[in-house]
């Protein structure tokens, strides 16, 4: 469980976590520079495809940055929904792959933590609005919700599992992460942070938010075993000395991927803002790289590239 002092979350292994707004904005000037040097191959990584209403073998969506489409058992889940920019300095490189008036009814929402870029609150009121969609939130986010007259909300803390279809076993449990969070300076850590696992009968999604690396996959795996599809952030990359403390990167990726030994591996958090020193391929260069390197350990997982808008989907025969 996270240490809890005076009001304020803190991980296991790292109690403090720095603020990171002057370094913040020393990457968004730096990366800004780069854009203008360097042309980016923005439009061949925008693919969108049609969405259906409903789904009852697992698909999943990649919308952009660690929004995802989950669709699975007849439900559609939406995981850290963000249509809009990041904030007043950090735009979209690239639209949503899905647009929003695109959505099919979605039922249910999942939040990993209250960053801006992950807990956007136009396009969470949106939703409420026109979706009426259920929200189960980290522990400590819940006021915010109700604030905006947002009341289907549901905080959990980690290793908390909910059951959202009881007749379809459709089931989430709240995971750990090693991140932090905070909307403002005054905010800092007094919500939790985490991981979500998504279960439909015997097969397994896991969404890893955002996180630094920790034994808490391992931990992972040897409460659910083997896992059927885990989507993993590979970026911002650079600079590592900064980022270490709160993201993991492509190589740490794969890592985890063995970990979890997940059979599949859906790449999240990179090119849809312009976060950290990465050029728009870094990410996906290392990681491809990585995954060359390491085919052997690799052989029973396969690495699913997406672009902003493509599918995942497999056909189960139990399903």
């Amino acid at each position: 469980m996270p240490l809890i002092i005076n009001g304020r979350f803190y991980n296991q292994s790292y109690p403090h976590n720095p603020v990171f707004i002057m370094r913040s904005l020393y990457m968004f000037f730096v990366a800004r520079i780069k854009l203008l040097i360097h042309k980016q191959p923005y439009e061949s990584w925008y693919a969108p495809e049609a969405v259906e209403q409903r789904v009852q073998h697992p698909k999943i969506t990649w919308v952009g940055h660690a929004t995802f489409l989950v669709q699975i058992g007849g439900i559609n889940i939406l995981l850290d929904p963000i249509f809009s920019k990041a904030s007043v300095i950090f735009k979209r490189l690239l639209p949503p792959g899905i647009p929003f008036e695109k959505l099919p009814p979605i039922d249910v929402v999942l939040l990993s933590h209250n960053h801006f870029d992950h807990m956007d609150e136009s396009t969470i009121v949106r939703i409420k609005k026109e979706h009426n969609s259920r929200f189960f939130v980290p522990r400590g986010d819940k006021e915010w919700f109700v604030s905006r007259g947002i009341d289907d909300v549901h905080e959990c803390m980690w290793w908390e599992m909910q059951t959202i279809d009881p007749a379809k076993w459709i089931r989430i449990t709240f995971l750990p992460a090693h991140h932090w969070s905070g909307r403002t300076l005054f905010s800092i850590n007094r919500s939790l942070w985490g991981s979500w696992m998504i279960e439909y009968e015997h097969y397994r999604i896991y969404f890893a938010g955002d996180t630094a690396w920790g034994d808490h996959f391992q931990q992972i795996h040897d409460y659910f075993g083997s896992i059927d599809v885990a989507l993993l952030p590979i970026g911002p990359c650079e600079p590592h000395r900064w980022m270490q403390a709160s993201h993991i990167n492509a190589e740490q990726a794969g890592e985890a991927a063995l970990i979890l030994k997940a059979r599949h591996v859906i790449p999240m958090h990179w090119g849809t803002f312009g976060f950290g020193l990465d050029h728009f391929m870094l990410p996906v260069e290392r990681v491809r790289v990585w995954w060359q390197m390491h085919a052997e350990r690799l052989s029973n997982t396969l690495l699913h590239m997406l672009k902003i808008g493509q599918s995942f989907s497999e056909k189960i025969d139990h399903i």
